[in-house]
This record gives structure tokens, sequence and C-alpha cells, in this order.
């Protein structure tokens, strides 16, 4: 309930004040699951992305979300989103599997493949649990671009700006295999961020990111 009242109340503002410009929507389905893999620039886009299209969008949130801001901790919890520890490698599995079963009950999975925003704009190896939910479930997979998100809100700023925002989505992407096989996880993973790349048109890194103030990359 919360989740479809904050979207009424925000979608107003977020059209007039950032003017988003969305292609693609015909790729999502009226009904039925769906995966959503999108880059990651900014704090804001799992706000953004779910507020523009028709359908709620469950994400993966960092589990400081949950215990810092209670306004924010409420706001995760209300609205369905599951908290991820990136530091705990046996959590991912939890997580994944919580993943699973939102997608089994026919709702929107949203995930960021590389972990982490992008610490400079350009796009990120991506994680190989993107494959493991596609190869597991046999949903599709719908490569989502953000764009200009990173200027709204960037690190280390509290107030956003006012900025042109955009969100592609591109054709839904399906695969068989293995889940279990290491080399064919990381095979589908990266066909997926090269899709998302075709659409964002950023700079590929073939390594994994770094998470801002750590100095390490987050795990897989």
């Amino acid at each position: 309930m919360l989740y479809e009242v904050t979207k009424i109340v925000s979608a107003p503002f977020l059209h007039l004040l950032w003017r988003p410009e969305l292609t693609g929507t015909e790729h999502v389905p009226a009904t039925g699951p769906a995966i959503l893999a999108s880059n990651h620039l900014s704090v804001l886009d799992s706000t953004f992305l779910p507020l523009m299209l028709p359908r709620k969008v469950t994400f993966l949130a960092k589990s400081e979300y949950f215990t810092g801001n209670p306004i924010t901790a409420a706001y995760m919890r209300a609205t369905g989103q599951i908290s991820v520890d990136r530091d705990s490698a046996a959590g991912a599995q939890g997580v994944l599997d919580a993943a699973v079963r939102v997608l089994e009950a026919g709702d929107l999975f949203g995930i960021y493949p590389e972990g982490t925003r992008s610490p400079d704009g350009r796009l990120y190896r991506g994680k190989i649990g993107v494959a493991w939910l596609t190869l597991k479930t046999g949903i599709p997979v719908i490569p989502v671009a953000m764009f200009g998100t990173e200027k709204v809100l960037p690190p280390g700023t509290t107030v956003p700006r006012f900025s042109k925002i955009g969100i592609s989505l591109g054709a839904p992407m399906t695969f068989s295999g293995d889940a279990g096989h290491a080399r064919t996880r990381r095979e589908v993973t990266d066909e997926i961020m090269s899709a998302i790349q075709k659409l964002s048109g950023q700079e590929y890194v073939p390594s994994y990111a770094v998470r801002r103030g750590t100095g390490t990359a987050t795990a897989a």
C-alpha cells in the first residue's frame, strides 16, 4: 500500500523537476515476472526506475538502509525491498533465494550486476548473481540503462539538483544452461553487461567496481 501511495504522490514531482525520458517500456510485461538488470550511477536509481514503471519493482538495498535513518528503514521495509549485507558471502545466497521468491510470485525484480554504484560513470564487470537468477528460474532479463541520475545527487551531496534524466529498457534476454556451472554464469553475465553497455553507451571496464570509501571491490 505504501508503495502505491508513494508512487502517486512522487511521480508528478519527478516528471516536473527532472523531465525523465523513458524508452522501451513495451519490453516490460504487463503481468508475470522479469529481471531488470541495470547500470548503477546513483543511489536514486532505485527510486527513479520504479516510479517510472507502471508495475512494482523490488530491489536489493544495502543493509545500512535498514539500520540507519528510521524513516528510510521504514520505507524500505514497507515497500518490500530486500536487505543485503555486501560484505557477507554467505548472505549473498540468501539474498538470491529471496529474489527467486519475488520472481516466483510473478513480480519484477531489479538488480545492479555491478554490485555498487559506478565510481566514475563507466560500466564495470558484472557479478554472476544475475546469471544464477535467470538460469535458476528461466525468467528473462531486461537490460536497463540509466542516464543522468548521477548529476541529480552527486557523491557527497544531500540536496538533489535539477537535471534531465533518462531510462532505456532493452528487449528481454532468455538463457538456458546449468546455474551451478561457473563458466556458464560468467558467460551469461558478460552477455547481459554487453546489452546494458549498448543501451547506455558507457565505456566498459573489465574489472569489478571499487566501492566508494573502501578501496576494495564488492563481494560477488
